[in-house]
C-alpha cells in the first residue's frame, strides 16, 4: 500500500484532504502537522522524511501570512523556499512522487489576460518571492515534481476571505471590499480532489499547472456572492486597493488559465459560485 504524506495537515487544503482520504483507503495517509514535519528546521525535516518514508508527498505546508512576511523574510524563505528544496531533493533521491502547492502571487498582476503556466513571473511581495524561489528549486532538485499554482483559497477550515466575510456581514451594517483586484477563488475541497485525481491517473506529467475554480471576479464581486448565498443584509461597498493599504502589495490581476491541467488530466473544474454554495449547505 502506497503511503501519502500530507504536510500542513491542519491547514485548509490538508483538512480537506483528510476528509477525502476516507474515500481512498487504498492509500496509507500520514497527516503531518508542524511537529511531525518541521519545515523551519531543515536537518530535522530530513530526519522526519527518512522516518516516515512516504511514496507520495502532498506539500501543502507553507508560510502564508502575506503581510507578516514583509517583516519576517528569513522565516518565509526558510519554509517556502529552502524546505521545499529539501523535500524535492528527498523525493528525487527516493523516487517519491511530489505535488507541491504554489500561488498566483508569483505574478505581478500587470497582465490583462488569464495567466498560463508559461506567463512571466515577477513577484511584488516577499511571500511571492519566497514561493517563486521554492518553485524554481523544487524543479531544479526534482524535475519530476508537479507544482500546482492556486489562488484565493477558502474552505470551512482555517482563516480565509469567505469566513471573514460571513463574520463581518453578521456583525456589521456595511463593509468595504476592494473592487480592482481580479482573479478566481479556489474551494480547497476541489483542489484536494484534483490532487487525488492526479495521483489516481495512469499518467504522471511533471511541471507547473494552474488550478482555481472557473470564473473571473473581483474580491468585491466575490463578497457580493457570499452576501447573496448567505442572505445577509449587510451593505457591501466597492473600494479601490489604494483605499485599503496593506504592508504587502497584491497583484491587481491574477486570473489563472486552467487549460493545461484540464487537458492533461481530464479534470472538470466547477464554477466558483457552484463551489461556494457548498459552504452554505
Amino acid at each position: 500500500m502506497q503511503k501519502i504524506l500530507v504536510t500542513g495537515a491542519n491547514g485548509q487544503l490538508g483538512s480537506e484532504l483528510e476528509i477525502l482520504s476516507n474515500s481512498y483507503s487504498n492509500y496509507e495517509w500520514i497527516f503531518a502537522d508542524r511537529k511531525k514535519i518541521t519545515l523551519d528546521d531543515l536537518e530535522l525535516l530530513k530526519f522526519q522524511l527518512n522516518v516516515i518514508e512516504p511514496d507520495i508527498i502532498f506539500n501543502c505546508g507553507a508560510y502564508t501570512a502575506v503581510d507578516k512576511a514583509e517583516s519576517d523574510k528569513e522565516l518565509a524563505f526558510k519554509i517556502n523556499h529552502f524546505a521545499v528544496a529539501s523535500i524535492a531533493k528527498y523525493a528525487s533521491e527516493n523516487e517519491v512522487k511530489l505535488i507541491h502547492i504554489s500561488t498566483d502571487y508569483v505574478f505581478d498582476g500587470s497582465s490583462s489576460i488569464a495567466l498560463s503556466e508559461d506567463s512571466k513571473t515577477n513577484p511584488i511581495n516577499i511571500y511571492g518571492e519566497s514561493k517563486r524561489a521554492g518553485e524554481l528549486d523544487c524543479l531544479k532538485e526534482n524535475p519530476g515534481s508537479i507544482i500546482i499554482r492556486t489562488s484565493w483559497v477558502y474552505s470551512k477550515f482555517g482563516n480565509n476571505f469567505v469566513k471573514t466575510m460571513q463574520r463581518l456581514m453578521k456583525e456589521r451594517d456595511e463593509i468595504s471590499v476592494v473592487n480592482d483586484q481580479i482573479g478566481s477563488p479556489t474551494y480547497a475541497a476541489d483542489l484536494a480532489q484534483a490532487m487525488i485525481d492526479i495521483i489516481e491517473s495512469p499518467k504522471w506529467i511533471p511541471g507547473i499547472f494552474n488550478y482555481s475554480n472557473e470564473g473571473e471576479v473581483s474580491w468585491y464581486e466575490f463578497a457580493l456572492s457570499i452576501k447573496e448565498l448567505g442572505n445577509y443584509n449587510c451593505k457591501v461597498r466597492g473600494i479601490p486597493s489604494s483605499a485599503y493599504p496593506t504592508p504587502a502589495k497584491r497583484p491587481i490581476f491574477s486570473l489563472l488559465d486552467k487549460t493545461k491541467i484540464k487537458s492533461f488530466y481530464n479534470l472538470e473544474i466547477p464554477n466558483y459560485k457552484e463551489s461556494l454554495r457548498k459552504i452554505f449547505i
